[in-house]
C-alpha cells in the first residue's frame, strides 16, 4: 500500500487535500477514488493513518482519513551518525540507507578532508534536499518517526560537543583496535565516519581525547558511502532488531 508523509494533523473521519507534492506521487501511481493509502506526519511519532482517495483531480487530490494506528517499526537501538559530509550522491546514499537500516538522527559534519563547502543559502538548499530524502526513505521502508536532520557543523565544533552525547561513542578509524563483538550491550549508539580520504591524523586523536572509541571493520579500507552503513548494519546486528 502507498505511503506518505504529510505535515498536517491527521484526525480520524477527517477529509483532506493532499499536498502537492504527494498529489503528484498519487498521479504517477494512478490511483483513483476508492483507493487505499497511508498517512504519517511523524508527530507524534509512530502514528500512522489508512485513508481512502475520494477524488483525483490535475491538482487536487481529496482523501478521507480513518483511524490512526500505532505502529512502530523502530529498532530497539538508538543510533546517531556524524557523517562527514562527501561529495555527490555518496552523502544522499548514506542518509537514504541510514534511514532504512534504523539511523534515529543524522548529524553531517565539515571536516578537514571535505570536498563539498557548505555555507548560507547553499547549506540551506542542501539541508532540504536531505530532508527530503529522509521523509521519501521513511516512506518507502514503513517508518512511521521520521529521523533528525541536525545543521551542519564543522568537526570540531560538534567535538567540543560530544561529551554530552548519550551512548556509547565510536570512531571508525583504519587504525581503530576496537571491534564490535568485544564491546559491552548499549541501547544507543553514536557513530562518527569521515568523507572522502577519510578522518585526519589529529581529528582522530582530538576525538580520541574526548573519550571516543576507535573502531575497526578488519584490515580492508572502505569507501565512505560503504563504511558508515556497514558499522550501521553491524550495530544492529550485535545490539538492534537484525
Amino acid at each position: 500500500m502507498p505511503r506518505f508523509f504529510i505535515d498536517q494533523p491527521l484526525t480520524a473521519d477527517a477529509e483532506l487535500s493532499l499536498p502537492d507534492a504527494v498529489v503528484r506521487h498519487v498521479q504517477v501511481l494512478r490511483l483513483n477514488a476508492g483507493d487505499a493509502l497511508t498517512l504519517f506526519n511523524g508527530a507524534p511519532a509512530d502514528w500512522e493513518c489508512p485513508a481512502t482517495v475520494l477524488s483525483v483531480g490535475k491538482r487536487e487530490v481529496r482523501v478521507q482519513l480513518g483511524a490512526a494506528q500505532q505502529v512502530s517499526r523502530e529498532s530497539p537501538l538508538w543510533l546517531g551518525l556524524a557523517q562527514g559530509i562527501s561529495s555527490g550522491e555518496r552523502m544522499d546514499f548514506t542518509l537514504q540507507k541510514g534511514v532504512e537500516m534504523g539511523v534515529s538522527v543524522f548529524q553531517p559534519l565539515t571536516t578537514r578532508r571535505s570536498i563539498v563547502r557548505l555555507q548560507g543559502e547553499r547549506a540551506d538548499k542542501r539541508l532540504a534536499r536531505w530532508r527530503d530524502i529522509i521523509v521519501s526513505a521513511c516512506e518507502q521502508c514503513g517508518r512511521n518517526t521520521v529521523p533528525a536532520l541536525q545543521p551542519i557543523m564543522a568537526v570540531e565544533d560538534w567535538l567540543a560537543q560530544s561529551a554530552q552525547l548519550d551512548g556509547a561513542r565510536l570512531m571508525l578509524s583504519p587504525q581503530g583496535s576496537a571491534r564490535l563483538a568485544q564491546l559491552p550491550t548499549v541501547n544507543a549508539a553514536w557513530l562518527r565516519a569521515g568523507p572522502e580520504g577519510g578522518l585526519t591524523d589529529e581529528e582522530e586523536r582530538a576525538a580520541l581525547r574526548a573519550g571516543w572509541t576507535g573502531l575497526t571493520l578488519g584490515p580492508r579500507i572502505l569507501r565512505t558511502e560503504t563504511a558508515a552503513l556497514a558499522a550501521v548494519a553491524a550495530m544492529q546486528q550485535r545490539w538492534g532488531d537484525y
